[in-house]
């Protein structure tokens, strides 16, 4: 794993490539309301799916062992609100786009708890969440130290009643986009090859708004873990703009023996570091022919690899569709992480999510929306939870803006092995497939 910065001094590496009235310069710029054209009283984004109250005990010590009979001490507990619709939703208010929640809590005391936190960030953002009585609120118990990936021990609650009719269509009327996720982590959503799914989405997209999907891992030994993801994406991703999955994920589902002998090649490392890149490009062009318009896919800390249909269907992608179509074209590219120090990875993808759909809603280019979520999720892994290590966009930008350092010596190496382009002074890799590379090639 390529070795992070603390906070201090990556700030000293991006500020002395600059001089002192380049940086005032940058931070008018980015301290500059949008345009009124691009700003928006009504709902810019719905973000729906699975939530549920995350634990998250400070643990002290960089790697735990946990072994019967030990006792382990902790620090104070944090609980922060957890799932896309908390992780995605809030990093995307806090970045300043109008963001509604929709998502099913219990009446219970987690269920509580829940509400207090959102409505803490802005009461507005609960107006489409629906309390069911009678039933278990989700939580989690997030086991995170720094260096070590996360470890989630996890209850559903009424995410695995969430369906198709609990969705406020009225309200995605008036929205440019809707954002679900974890559909594995939902009975309903997952049961009969992803009927419910399905049905869910195509009815989105008949109100006109942009849709986009997001993933989670499930359980091999789980409901989730056996049944066929294969049938359940063919049925939902022809309604699918936007799929933002993770390469673990689309290894389990799409590729299921390749996952399997990857998990046991990379032992006790990650997983990711023993993906080859033609495995990620050979299932970013498997998830265009299946329907999608953009792809996503996250890579942890190699960064996001991003390949887009023709113009042709993205001008089909509804209310937030790309401002430009024919920039977004026929791409294939791949940026990698920013060095920062990390504190948790907790809800790190779906702050990377929110950076990507906010360059989207802003009318960025692909690289620089590549660059946005790769930023929102280098920040989110700053702190603990999933939120508070989340800026605004004007601080963000001026981290990018400063030549934020890029930690991706090694995975530069193995994308030109791919073929492409990689660009030295822009960090970012063009690929064999992408429309636009050959004029960026020296």
């Amino acid at each position: 794993m390529d070795t992070y910065l603390p906070p201090d001094a990556a700030s000293e590496i991006e500020a002395d490539t600059l001089t002192d009235l380049e940086i005032v310069a940058i931070e008018q710029l980015a301290a500059q309301e949008l345009p009124l054209e691009e700003r928006s009283q009504a709902i810019e984004v719905i973000v729906a799916g699975h939530i549920c109250l995350d634990i998250i005990p400070r643990l002290r010590g960089d790697a735990i062992a946990f072994t019967p009979g030990r006792l382990i001490e902790a620090g104070k507990t944090i609980l922060a609100t957890g799932g896309p619709i908390s992780n995605t939703g809030l990093a995307l208010h806090k970045l300043g786009i109008n963001t509604r929640l929709m998502g099913k809590v219990g009446d219970d005391l987690f269920g509580q708890a829940i509400f207090q936190l959102i409505e803490a960030r802005g009461p507005e953002l609960i107006g489409g969440m629906i309390v069911a009585v009678s039933e278990a609120s989700s939580y989690s118990l997030i086991l995170s130290s720094p260096h070590v990936d996360r470890v989630i021990i996890h209850a559903p609650g009424c995410n695995n009643t969430f369906g198709a009719d609990d969705v406020r269509y009225d309200l995605l009327e008036q929205a440019r986009l809707f954002h679900f996720g974890y559909p594995p982590l939902m009975e309903r959503m997952y049961r009969n090859d992803g009927a419910e799914l399905a049905e869910m989405l195509r009815r989105a997209r008949a109100c006109g708004v942009t849709t986009s999907l997001d993933l989670s891992l499930p359980d091999p030994a789980s409901a989730a873990g056996r049944v066929d993801w294969s049938a359940i994406l063919r049925a939902a991703l022809p309604h699918v703009d936007v799929f933002l999955p993770s390469i673990e994920e689309l290894l389990f589902m799409l590729q299921r023996p390749l996952f399997e002998q990857l998990v046991a090649e990379a032992g006790a490392e990650d997983l990711i570091e023993h993906v080859a890149p033609p495995v990620v490009q050979k299932l970013g062009r498997q998830l265009l022919k299946m329907g999608v318009k953009i792809v996503g896919i996250k890579m942890g800390q190699r960064g996001m690899y991003l390949c887009t249909g023709n113009d042709d269907v993205l001008i089909e992608m509804g209310r937030a569709q790309p401002a430009n179509p024919a920039v977004w074209a026929l791409r294939e590219l791949w940026s990698p992480c920013f060095q920062t120090h990390v504190a948790g990875t907790t809800g790190s993808g779906d702050a990377t999510i929110a950076g990507f759909l906010l360059g989207l809603l802003r009318g960025m280019s692909p690289e620089s929306s590549l660059a946005a979520a790769c930023a929102v999720g280098a920040c989110s892994v700053e702190a603990v939870d999933a939120v508070s290590g989340v800026r605004t966009w004007p601080d963000t930008y001026k981290r990018i803006a400063r030549r934020w350092v890029h930690a991706y010596s090694k995975y530069a190496q193995r994308m030109r092995v791919a073929g492409g382009f990689w660009d030295t002074y822009e960090e970012i890799w063009y690929g064999p497939d992408d429309v636009q590379w050959e004029s960026y090639e020296p």
